[in-house]
């Protein structure tokens, strides 16, 4: 009858000794069980203590960059100078509007890109106290990077073009620009899109990235310009002084006073053409006024010019016919 078998008892003194080899275990993983995890909490208060003071800090700066300087706090008028240069205060809501978009845009990307510095540095500080060989990890994200980099390369041109825009103030909302096919007034603009409602109503998305050129219509100041075309046998010193007349006829009137920022001038003729002599007039006008101030000193031009007896002008036509006569008869004159 076969014996039993029977599992040995631990003798006392392997008790003992696996007694006094706990300490020995303790004190060979103090490293890994107490100083790794202070090690990373540490990292981990650090960066938060540092993200906290980049973010009060960019906050400040970018408000102190973009507030207004003390003399828009003022209500007063732009100042003139004759027929010098003026200088124009930009309308004070439009200005706060765009100011506020600007600094709540710039803070968020700066902000964004503190906070992603220091993830990046923080999970590689921590992988090196875990013991992960960061080698191969930063191999392996830099060829990912580079291949998200190639298949979001106007993405990237996009973003960075959206910064420029609003760092350097080219363009903002209620602005009226012309982007190339996008003419019109400036609704929305953010870091990837651009976003004109122009004249006949629709809405025009444009990438930032694609922007090659702008034209801002809205900023410091404008010109409203004026040809104005008359007969060949004119007087031109007459008709100057008659543009003239009617130009400063048109800063007096309170209803343009405020618009306009130097007083009209006659910049000579402009071309000779076929039908008559032009004559360019302009003046210097507050942003978005032009139009306006064009179309009624077109009419007080057309009405001086009526009551110097100075002709403005047709195109005409003269239609000759050949008949049995070695002569051609002229038939009408338009």
């Amino acid at each position: 009858m076969p014996t039993p078998h029977l599992s040995p008892q631990p003798s006392a003194s392997g008790a003992v000794h696996l007694a006094a080899s706990w300490p020995n275990w303790l004190e060979a993983h103090t490293t890994a069980l107490v100083e790794v995890p202070l090690r990373i909490a540490l990292i981990v208060v650090v960066l938060a203590v540092i993200r906290w003071v980049a973010k009060r800090a960019i906050t400040r700066v970018v408000q102190h960059i973009l507030q207004p300087s003390a003399d828009e706090h003022e209500s007063r008028p732009p100042r003139r100078s004759g027929r010098g240069a003026a200088v124009l205060l930009r309308d004070r809501s439009r200005s706060s509007q765009r100011r506020e978009q600007r600094a709540r845009t710039i803070g968020s990307v700066l902000s964004s890109g503190v906070t992603i510095v220091l993830a990046l540095l923080g999970t590689a500080m921590i992988l090196d106290q875990v013991g992960i060989a960061l080698g191969p990890l930063l191999a392996s994200a830099g060829v990912v990077g580079l291949a998200i980099g190639f298949g979001a390369q106007s993405l990237v041109a996009d973003y960075l073009s959206g910064l420029l825009i609003m760092v350097e103030d080219q363009y903002g909302v209620g602005d009226t620009v012309d982007l190339g096919e996008a003419v019109g007034e400036v609704e929305h603009i953010g870091l990837r899109l651009t976003h004109v409602r122009d004249l006949n109503g629709g809405l025009w998305h444009i990438r930032n990235g694609e922007v090659l050129r702008v034209r801002n219509d809205s900023q410091d100041w404008a010109r409203a310009v004026l040809d104005v075309a008359v007969a060949y046998d004119a007087n031109l010193d007459t008709v100057y002084q008659v543009l003239e007349d009617a130009g400063r006829a048109l800063r007096q009137d309170p209803a343009f006073s405020a618009v306009l920022l130097e007083d009209p001038s006659v910049w000579g003729v402009q071309s000779l053409d076929a039908d008559g002599v032009v004559v360019r007039l302009a003046v210097k006008t507050i942003p978005l006024q032009q139009w306006g101030v064009t179309r009624e000193l077109r009419r007080r031009v057309k009405d001086a010019l009526d009551a110097a007896g100075i002709d403005i002008p047709f195109p005409q036509r003269t239609i000759w016919l050949r008949n049995e006569d070695p002569e051609p008869t002229r038939l009408a004159t338009r």
